[in-house]
């Protein structure tokens, strides 16, 4: 079982170095990452031609083969199916995002955006994102300071172990047709999460833009900024995958081909592999 993870924050992430490390003893795991932040690139490839993708060796503790490549993380997933990375791969994993990626922005994500293009060339995907707790932190204003702050209070272990039990049951029970299975979990320990969901992709947001204006930039007429303002948390049906994590469960959404409607359960034993862990 040769297993690729990957993720759109780039290869220094806390969470990818996380998760790859959980997931070891499943199979031989191969990091092959973004060598910078791809959040938000979707399923974005580029133009390879133009772009030249150059991936360079690196180090990671506990990890025997990892790469950094110059390329958007769909584009490293389409690589790595095609057997560029020393042979083809069984099964991608992406993550660990911190922030779910929930509602309209399963559309949107790099981290969903590989899972999917494994998913189209053949190999089934798995994405894993992590709820970020903004008591008390503008996150929303893009302050670095802030963010920096909620990633120092992400609970990584707790989102790598339920990773690592939703993977083995997986690869133990694989679907029947190359897949993408959506995992958002929520950030607090272990035993704080209440239990799991499978769940329909919600719509719309956890919040709302409530302005969006442009600014000109004193400095240079010619230039606007463009601002955003951001209005208060939603209230989210339970049964979404964002209205879930919101309630400390783990969120599981089977992302079809063509949409991202209500899941069924594929696989049995990924419940069971999650009650054990969370116990």
């Amino acid at each position: 079982m040769r297993i690729m993870v990957t993720n759109d924050d780039g290869i220094n992430s806390t969470g990818l170095h996380k998760l790859a490390r959980a997931i070891r003893p499943l199979g031989e795991v191969v990091i092959v990452a973004p060598d910078r932040e791809y959040s938000g690139a979707g399923a974005a490839v580029g133009t390879p031609i133009d772009e030249k993708p150059e991936a360079h060796k690196v180090d990671i503790e506990g990890i025997d083969e990892a790469w950094a490549v110059n390329g958007p993380p769909a584009l490293l997933a389409m690589f790595a199916v095609a057997g560029v990375f020393n042979g083809p791969f069984d099964l991608v994993v992406s993550g660990i995002n911190p922030g779910a990626n929930v509602g309209n922005s399963v559309y949107h994500s790099g981290t969903i955006g590989a899972a999917t293009t494994a998913r189209n060339r053949g190999v089934t995907g798995i994405a894993i994102s992590q709820a970020i707790d903004l008591d008390g932190v503008d996150a929303w204003g893009h302050d670095k300071e802030a963010w920096d702050a909620i990633l120092a209070n992400q609970k990584w272990d707790s989102a790598a172990a339920i990773s690592a039990a939703v993977v083995a049951a997986v690869i133990a029970s694989p679907p029947t047709e190359p897949s993408v299975l959506n995992i958002n979990i929520p950030s607090a320990e272990l035993s704080d999460i209440k239990g799991w969901r499978y769940t329909s992709v919600g719509q719309g947001a956890g919040r709302d833009i409530t302005t969006a204006k442009l600014e000109a930039d004193h400095n240079n007429p010619e230039t606007h900024l463009i601002k955003l303002a951001w209005g208060p948390p939603r209230d989210l049906d339970p049964m979404s995958d964002g209205g879930a994590v919101m309630d400390g469960y783990v969120s599981l959404s089977w992302i079809s081909q063509m949409d991202a409607s209500q899941s069924t359960d594929p696989i049995k034993g990924i419940g069971a592999s999650i009650e054990a862990i969370i116990g």
